[in-house]
């Protein structure tokens, strides 16, 4: 029926649809009136009880009030909100239920009832959608609710509900090609970044929504933001608060990279937080903080000088400091350009070649001039790229500087000085240039991460926009080195007191030293570039012939399966032009990854014990949402402590591949794995499963708790926690308690109102914005089911009822049971963890989990199309 049907609306007010049983509903409501006037909440609610069950047909004798007091209402609680609430209590409380869904009675109620919710306050919304069933109603009504909407331009009450349900995807769709409904909706998502901004008092007003608040953190709504004000291509000064809180994390990441992991100079760092604090005073004030909670005084007093800050905010202990250093800055001779030569490490890899062979090409007669060099057929080169890192503020940084490598010389493109519309031939020479270098199938290109190097220059440069499908005869080392860390295994010639990443442990494990990546973060804008920053650029595409040149060597010594570039060269990325690794044979056993003299024993995964460093989060909980028992380092925690914890509690080391060569040596073979950062947590955790031979079964998914606490700060030392960010733990217990859906009515009824009146679940309880195992609505598939070996909650289980507490102390979570799930006809009984009190039930989460993982499960069911 049309929510506009004059049929339907003389219906609902003919005088002769008698719904009160006779009695009269002006009379009745004038008694309540008088009582809610008074607030005498026992007498009224006594008194609408007693007027309830004198009515023929309450639900439609509700309606009929609500609409005679539309346009009626004022500010404050409502008469019409409580009686509807109590009428929802009072319903619950019968011996037998209301009208069911797909009853012909129901459905010209439900339209009723939509279209009152279209003008009613939100505090009829729980009521109705509870009495009227609207959760699992026909949804042309609802339908027709939402385009109504939409018509009176009601942004917020469309987008709000979507945002909270994490359906960002609807959203976007919704303002797609509206850039005034884009601005609004990036206004509203920076709103709710803003610091002190809580969450949950918007959550509260659609208790009757499965929200997913825990991705509505500041720090995954700032990269939601950032990525949209990039599609939609909007000026970034729409979101402050997000740009802040970007700025802020940058800030805290240079702080650490200079103060503690000493990795930047300090001429890079004083610049880029100049550019990132500006004329902030608010960030300039976290500056402050950051650095008077450093030990490093000298390093402080330097920072506090470079960038000018007021003394009268610092340490005193600093602030000497800085007197010394003006002194002997005011008596020091001036200071003069240092060549390459001086600013090398001997601890780091050495560029080979002498400074006249790096070449700076910045016009159109440079490329002229060495344009045979660079195309001449046949030969192997390594490129490169550099930007000005913008830590996501600002939008994609603009690539700066192109480094082509070839024997003996590196050239140096200086790309917007060739692309500038100034520079006469140059843009034309330069794009030229670089296409066909890139598609000439003769040279060979190394790179490292090739593919990503070649989407930034073309977003860079719009004339090389197809810089990835025009390459021809590129080969990217990063196969390599994963074909390398397959092994597990130190490679020749490693420096087992280091362990640099990426390009940089590559180097240190064909060539003996890693790269220095002091000069990586530094502004490769400027001009002109200093000669550190020369000497960096030229090493980091050197570097690459001279890996490519051991690795053809001895391709063997390195655990590679044949010469290069055939070992990566049996066929091409469909996706990038880049060379891909040969695929692996096919085994027996889709986990079977050695030999059988080698094969390692099948471990179970609730007996598969691993401490994680804490780079990989992502991991640790893939891994623990599989059964297996999962102990993460805090941030705080020195990774000496994973050695210390695997030989204790008897568990493997999985690290990023920074101190893997260290911790391996200290808990024998076997024991320690490198992970590879550039894969998925998903793909990382098959890679584990596959490595270790983990055998995992459907009734391992889910067998551990995944609730996540804040971690105690105090294992943190002082000196790093205002570097770190909030970090989370997991209560990893797998003892659950089972418990049938009419105890845990009872529980959650008694935690609401611990007095007892009402029915069970009678108010639903507002959701802890933490996410629940099997919070979605969608039912499992066939053969996906969750029934974790546990016993059922008896009474001896319970300390007491109110509020809920176990025996061992631990108290239910129960906030998060939303009333729905308790009124969902296919769950029987749920489950609780005995180690945090959190609360599961089934849900889709199962079901996408052994979807997801259907390759190492063993005994799992093959729907045909897969479950959902």
């Amino acid at each position: 029926m049309d929510p506009g049907d004059p049929e339907e609306r003389s219906a609902a007010a003919d005088p002769a649809a008698d719904t009160t049983g006779g009695r009269d509903l002006h009379l009745f409501l004038q008694t309540l009136q008088t009582l809610w006037s008074t607030r005498e909440l026992r007498q009224l609610r006594e008194e609408a009880w007693k007027g309830f069950a004198t009515l023929n047909d309450p639900l439609a004798t509700l309606l009929d009030m609500l609409d005679a007091s539309r346009g009626c209402g004022g500010r404050g609680p409502s008469l019409e909100a409580w009686v509807a609430r109590e009428l929802e209590r009072w319903l619950q409380a019968q011996p037998r239920p209301g009208p069911a869904q797909g009853d012909p009675a129901l459905k010209p109620l439900q339209v009723r009832a939509v279209r009152l919710l279209t003008e009613g306050p939100l505090s009829l919304v729980e009521p109705l959608v509870s009495i009227f069933q609207l959760q699992d109603a026909d949804r042309s009504a609802v339908l027709a609710h939402i385009h109504r909407l939409h018509q009176e331009g009601k942004f917020k009450e469309v987008c709000v509900p979507l945002l909270l349900q994490d359906k960002v995807d609807l959203v976007e769709r919704y303002v797609d090609s509206l850039p005034h409904l884009q601005r609004r909706l990036l206004t509203l998502m920076d709103s709710w970044c803003q610091p002190g901004f809580d969450i949950r008092a918007v959550a509260r007003q659609y208790p009757q929504a499965p929200l997913r608040l825990e991705r509505l953190s500041p720090r995954a709504l700032g990269r939601q933001v950032l990525r949209l004000l990039e599609q939609f291509s909007l000026d970034p000064a729409l979101c402050p608060s997000v740009l802040t809180q970007q700025r802020l994390a940058a800030l805290r990441y240079l702080c650490y990279k200079r103060l503690v992991e000493r990795s930047m100079s300090q001429e890079s760092w004083a610049e880029l937080v100049q550019g990132l604090v500006g004329q902030d005073e608010w960030l300039r004030e976290q500056l402050l903080q950051l650095l008077a909670s450093q030990d490093d005084v000298a390093t402080v007093a330097q920072c506090a000088l470079d960038l000018l800050l007021p003394e009268e905010r610092l340490p005193a202990t600093v602030v000497a400091e800085m007197s010394q250093l003006r002194l002997q800055e005011s008596s020091a001779p001036p200071r003069t350009a240092k060549a390459p030569s001086e600013h090398r490490r001997d601890d780091c890899y050495q560029l080979p070649i002498p400074r006249e062979d790096i070449h700076f090409l910045a016009s159109w007669e440079d490329l002229a001039r060495h344009e045979d060099v660079l195309l001449q057929p046949g030969q192997v080169v390594g490129v490169d790229l550099e930007w000005r890192p913008s830590f996501g503020v600002g939008g994609r940084p603009r690539v700066s500087l192109m480094q082509v490598a070839v024997a003996g010389r590196v050239f140096l493109l200086d790309l917007p000085r060739l692309s500038s519309p100034t520079g006469g031939q140059a843009p034309q020479a330069f794009s030229q240039l670089v296409s066909r270098l890139l598609s000439d199938p003769s040279i060979t290109k190394l790179g490292y991460g090739m593919a990503g190097d070649l989407r930034s220059l073309g977003a860079s440069y719009p004339a090389l926009a197809q810089a990835v499908q025009k390459l021809q005869g590129g080969l990217d080392l990063l196969q390599a080195h994963r074909q390398m860390q397959v092994a597990d295994r130190p490679a020749p010639a490693v420096d087992r007191a280091a362990g640099p990443r990426g390009l940089s442990l590559l180097v240190q494990q064909v060539l003996g030293k890693p790269l220095d990546k002091t000069q990586q973060l530094s502004n490769w804008d400027r001009r002109p570039l200093g000669e550190e920053q020369l000497a960096y650029a030229a090493a980091d595409a050197y570097c690459l012939l001279e890996v490519y040149w051991a690795l053809c060597r001895e391709p063997a010594r390195f655990h590679l399966p044949g010469a290069l570039p055939w070992s990566l060269g049996l066929g091409r990325s469909k996706r990038r032009g880049t060379w891909e690794p040969p695929p692996q044979k096919a085994s027996a056993s889709p986990r079977q990854v050695c030999s059988p003299e080698d094969a390692t024993p099948e471990v179970p995964a609730r007996a598969f014990r691993v401490v994680c460093d804490n780079m990989l989060g992502g991991l640790a909980r893939t891994l623990r949402c599989l059964g297996v028992d999962v102990r993460v380092l805090h941030s705080g925690e020195d990774h000496r402590q994973a050695a210390e914890v695997a030989r204790q509690e008897g568990r493997v080391i999985l690290t990023s591949g920074l101190p893997y060569h260290k911790l391996r040596a200290q808990v024998g073979a076997g024991r320690c794995l490198a992970v590879d950062c550039s894969l998925k947590a998903q793909q990382q955790a098959k890679a584990v499963i596959r490595h270790f031979n983990v055998r995992v079964t459907p009734a391992d998914i889910f067998s551990r708790c995944q609730r996540e606490n804040p971690l105690d700060t105090r294992s943190v030392p002082r000196a790093r926690r205002p570097l770190l960010g909030i970090h989370i733990g997991a209560c990893n217990c797998d003892q659950y308690l089972r418990v049938s859906k009419d105890v845990m009515k009872q529980l959650v009824q008694l935690s609401v109102h611990p007095g007892g009146s009402g029915g069970a679940g009678s108010e639903a309880p507002h959701s802890d914005g933490e996410q629940e195992t099997g919070s979605a609505l969608e039912e499992a598939p066939e053969g996906c089911t969750y029934d974790p070996p546990c016993r059922w909650l008896e009474d001896t289980d319970l300390q007491t009822r109110v509020p809920a507490t176990l025996a061992n102390g631990t108290q239910l979570q129960l906030a998060g049971v939303p009333a729905g799930v308790l009124r969902r006809p296919g769950l029987q009984h749920f489950y609780c963890c005995t180690g945090c009190g959190k609360v599961f039930w089934e849900g889709s989460h199962l079901a996408r989990v052994t979807s997801n993982f259907q390759e190492v499960l063993e005994g799992a069911p093959c729907p045909a199309g897969g479950p959902s």
